[in-house]
């Protein structure tokens, strides 16, 4: 059970303003054909937690278990993957090898002189780049990847066993996603972003599209409509995906979408109370290391501030506790230190009576978590949930 823990609760006021479509559907019809053409996929299973709707004082919980992604150990194999092939046909293209490579095509060989000399790099915190570095292997180029200090051993080692360059970045994510661009742009390497700036969107964009079919399979799943999503932070490019996705399936029925971020790399948190795109300083030191981020992405603030019906900020402990009681249920649900904000947010929020009222949480409620990370580290994990 997650004990008694302070949060912090901030509203978007700028909720519901017509905005830009930073998501077009045919951009995420293109993903989801892509995505799952490829071998090993199939949906991740989608559990009800009926203990927490109980705790939180709302009907029904499902929970999107994300551990099992094409064994990568989490949702963002659906993005960064899926960025890569993307980036490769478009330059097998451009340089006249292949007007129309296929993701066979790539897997196969058939392009492997032209896509050898490819090489594609990205920022990490662990799990974005283990998309890429798969994404880089299977599909037949080259990868460079650049993680922080923070980033565990674990993570790292996993990131090498898909034959990427692993380098490492003084100072926090925000840092590695400059060092890796500045790399880019000195080699002529291609930067496979989970973030955007500007200047920059139409990979993230790629990356987020692909985040979509999480979404998509969820809806399938469900026995009828959410009424609410809790969905992490971190630079914004999944949570605006959920926002984007379930508007698209549900045009008629408004889905209260809540942002979940740890209280020390809150950036989402910031941004919507200040109306505006906020960086977080500092050295962001969240155990909830998916989630240390504190710049959001463009693309994704450009979604969620208008979107995102709130944003809730939660501390560390609450996590590890909601790990414990998911490690314990029966059966178990293992879920990382980065698949558990919105859990938390839910709980936490659910019990009291003014945030519970603030985020429209009621008796008939039906609320849709994603768990989007599994044990991505398991010697972290071990120790976060037996220690």
């Amino acid at each position: 059970m997650i004990g008694e823990h302070p949060f912090r609760l901030v509203l978007n006021r700028a909720h519901g303003v017509p905005g830009i479509v930073t998501l077009p559907d045919g951009g995420f019809r293109r993903a989801k054909a892509e995505i799952t053409s490829w071998p090993g996929y199939a949906p991740t299973p989608l559990l009800p937690l009926p203990e927490v709707a109980a705790e939180a004082g709302v009907a029904e919980v499902w929970y999107k278990d994300e551990g099992g992604r094409f064994g990568l150990g989490s949702f963002k194999a659906l993005g960064g993957a899926y960025a890569v092939a993307q980036v490769l046909r478009q330059e097998l293209a451009r340089a006249g090898v292949a007007d129309a490579a296929s993701s066979a095509d790539l897997v196969a060989g058939r392009y492997a002189a032209a896509t050898r000399a490819i090489t594609v790099t990205c920022a990490t915190d662990g799990n974005h780049g283990r998309s890429v570095a798969w994404g880089a292997q299977r599909f037949g180029a080259a990868c460079v990847i650049f993680v922080h200090a923070g980033v565990s051993q674990g993570r790292r080692d996993a990131i090498a066993a898909y034959g990427a360059e692993v380098r490492e970045v003084q100072g926090t994510y925000d840092d590695s996603v400059r060092a890796a661009e500045q790399a880019a742009a000195e080699h002529g390497w291609h930067t496979i972003s989970d973030t955007s700036w500007p200047g920059y969107t139409e990979v993230p964009r790629d990356v987020m599209q692909g985040y979509r079919v999480m979404v998509d399979e969820a809806c399938d799943q469900l026995p009828g409509p959410p009424t609410h999503a809790f969905i992490q932070g971190g630079v914004g490019g999944v949570a605006a995906a959920v926002a984007a996705q379930l508007r698209s399936r549900y045009p008629d029925r408004a889905v209260t979408v809540v942002i979940a971020e740890p209280e020390r790399a809150a950036c989402l948190t910031d941004s919507l109370e200040a109306g505006e795109i906020r960086t977080v300083p500092g050295e962001l030191d969240t155990l909830m290391a998916g989630l240390a981020c504190g710049e959001p992405s463009l693309l994704a603030w450009q979604e969620l501030s208008r979107s995102a019906w709130a944003a809730v900020a939660v501390p560390d402990a609450a996590a590890v506790e909601a790990m414990r009681d998911l490690a314990h249920r029966d059966p178990p649900i293992v879920a990382g230190e980065s698949a558990v904000a919105g859990l938390c947010a839910l709980v936490l929020a659910g019990r009291q009576p003014l945030a519970s009222g603030m985020l429209w949480l009621r008796p008939d409620s039906r609320v849709l978590l994603f768990g989007t990370e599994g044990a991505t580290d398991p010697e972290v994990y071990e120790r976060l949930v037996n220690g």
